[in-house]
């Protein structure tokens, strides 16, 4: 429900083409979000990521988000995790906001200090200044995955 909530407030907050939006249950659906775009415009992936760290839905206890191009399936922890190590690097793709909305639950900040947290925003994106140079993905699409777990998926048990 906080994923369809959050990709309806990205959306109406202006940032076009959102494929996805997902808050992960590895952090209680609030610590840590995902969000795939198809990049339009230099900045896009930026916009997407502070807009969904403090739109209504995900600025209450945020800790982590991270955007996506629309090829990585959001859902998938191993697939967005994927992004972050390929097609980020840290000096370029992290930003952090200070003094964001917390409460009392959030157990990383100490108690006198409940209230405040900050966020660590990740782009995960291709970089738009030379997306067409960036290397392509050397993986089988999912159907092709699909058919090799499907044939040979007991191998893996």
């Amino acid at each position: 429900m906080r994923s369809a909530l959050m990709w309806e407030e990205i959306e109406k907050a202006g940032v076009p083409d959102v494929t996805g939006v997902w808050c992960h249950e590895a952090g209680g659906s609030r610590l840590f979000v995902a969000v795939s775009i198809k990049q339009r415009y230099y900045g896009h992936s930026r916009q997407a990521m502070h807009i969904a760290a403090m739109c209504h839905t995900g600025a209450y206890i945020g800790r982590w988000v991270v955007v996506v191009d629309e090829d990585i399936d959001v859902m998938d922890l191993e697939q967005v995790v994927w992004a972050m190590c390929t097609r980020s690097d840290p000096e370029r793709s992290l930003d952090i906001i200070k003094r964001a909305w917390s409460g009392p639950l959030d157990a990383a900040i100490r108690p006198e200090e409940k209230g405040f947290n900050s966020r660590a925003l990740i782009d995960a994106t291709r970089p738009w200044e030379w997306k067409d140079k960036f290397p392509k993905v050397n993986a089988p699409s999912p159907e092709v995955a699909k058919k090799a777990r499907d044939k040979w998926g007991w191998l893996a048990k």
